[in-house]
């Protein structure tokens, strides 16, 4: 939106000497500087006006800057230069892309017929309120847990499918696509185009992280832009695609700008990358790096295996080398050798108990021969037995009472002939 001074009350007229459509004809024409000094004379009265718009050019030359300020609306634009004088009283982070208003005041140059408007002016557009209210909503954000790291989903290590969303015939997606490659020559992408700034780039971005996040194919999404000025990444801070993000159930990288650029997409999404070539690196693994590692773990493997044969070899050989197992039939040797040895000491030592058995046996069998009565009746005596035992004394037998008389080979019956006189 531009807005115009008026020209002051009391505006003097136009000089003497400038020229009108009615003094100029084809017979007659006036000069160009004739002209042009009229021009000059008449926007030499307009005074300064205060203009809003977007710089779409910066070229610093010589310590002054010569630009082009953009309407946000429509395509108009104007072009404006700053004297270094001038430029050092002014923000030093303007750039191309900011959302400015300037104090301009219209310039003719006489010799060249250039039209120009002088800055004296100029200021970032709003930018504190923005910031103060991307405050508010990063507290808030931050007070309902979005930020946390507990909800951050890992990213897939080897994606299939890599879900991209970006602007049409960006630097970022040649960005990405050239880098995955390079890592990954396999890789593959599903891109969905979005505007990146302007009031189309929320909707859009959103639209396409929905088509993307319900894909089962989509192992990862990727939010690709090459940077900009903060009033550029406004939508990459706009809470309704904070949230749409943070519902997603597709891991999300956000890859929105330089290293210096933070949008709460950042803080959002499940991985920051500080550019779309970082995203690259983070997202698919390089390939020459997998297989350093792959014969890295495989050497390691080989010589862990070769150590571990080593070791048992050596273990197997020092249980070998014992004499147990080096002859095991010397065990059953010795222990038949033992086991006969024991055999002979028992056999020995059942001899001799039998031979002292034998022994004491012939003693006590003599013993009792000795004291025993069959000696005695072998000596020719007899035992004589009556009713009433053996008979002791010649009383026990009367006369005609019937005898035993047992002697050294047997035995007889008798009678007793009665006690005869002493």
């Amino acid at each position: 939106m531009t807005t115009f001074q008026p020209v002051p009350e009391g505006a003097q007229a136009p000089p003497p000497d400038s020229v009108s459509p009615r003094e100029s004809t084809s017979a007659a024409p006036t000069s160009v500087s004739r002209l042009n000094e009229t021009i000059k004379g008449f926007v030499d009265k307009w005074g300064s006006v205060w203009v809003e718009g977007e710089i779409t050019s910066w070229n610093v030359r010589g310590g002054h800057v010569f630009g082009r300020l953009k309407d946000l609306g429509t395509d108009a634009s104007l072009s404006f230069r700053i004297w270094s004088s001038t430029r050092q009283r002014l923000p030093a982070d303007l750039k191309v892309g900011d959302h400015v208003v300037g104090c301009v005041k219209s310039d003719y140059f006489v010799r060249t017929g250039d039209f120009s408007f002088g800055v004296s002016s100029m200021r970032h557009v709003g930018l504190g309120d923005q910031l103060e209210k991307l405050e508010r909503l990063r507290a808030q954000l931050r007070r309902e847990g979005l930020f946390d790291a507990a909800r951050k989903k890992p990213l897939p290590f080897l994606p299939h499918l890599i879900g991209l969303i970006t602007g049409e015939r960006s630097d970022a997606e040649r960005d990405i696509h050239r880098n995955s490659e390079l890592r990954w020559p396999q890789v593959r992408f599903r891109t969905e185009y979005a505007a990146v700034q302007g009031d189309r780039c929320v909707p859009e971005t959103i639209a396409a992280l929905q088509r993307l996040d319900a894909d089962p194919h989509v192992d990862v999404i990727v939010i690709a832009r090459g940077g900009g000025d903060p009033q550029t990444l406004l939508g990459f801070s706009d809470e309704r695609m904070l949230r749409a993000v943070a519902a997603a159930s597709t891991p999300i990288v956000s890859a929105i700008g330089h290293e210096n650029d933070h949008p709460l997409l950042d803080d959002v999404a499940d991985m920051r990358a500080s550019t779309p070539t970082d995203a690259a690196k983070r997202v698919v693994p390089d390939v020459s790096e997998q297989r350093a590692l792959v014969e890295q773990l495989r050497g390691r493997a080989t010589l862990r295996l070769t150590q571990r044969i080593s070791h048992d070899i050596a273990q197997l050989e020092q249980l070998r080398s014992r004499p147990v197992l080096r002859a095991p039939e010397r065990m059953l040797q010795d222990r038949a050798a033992w086991l006969e040895q024991a055999v002979g000491r028992a056999r020995a030592a059942s001899d001799r108990r039998l031979a002292a058995a034998e022994r004491e046996l012939a003693e006590l069998r003599a013993t009792l021969r000795a004291i025993g009565p069959q000696h005695t009746l072998e000596r020719g005596y007899a035992i004589v037995e009556g009713g009433e035992g053996i008979v002791r004394d010649a009383a026990q037998a009367p006369a005609d009472a019937p005898l035993v008389v047992t002697v050294a080979r047997g035995a007889f019956a008798a009678r007793s002939e009665g006690e005869r006189p002493a």
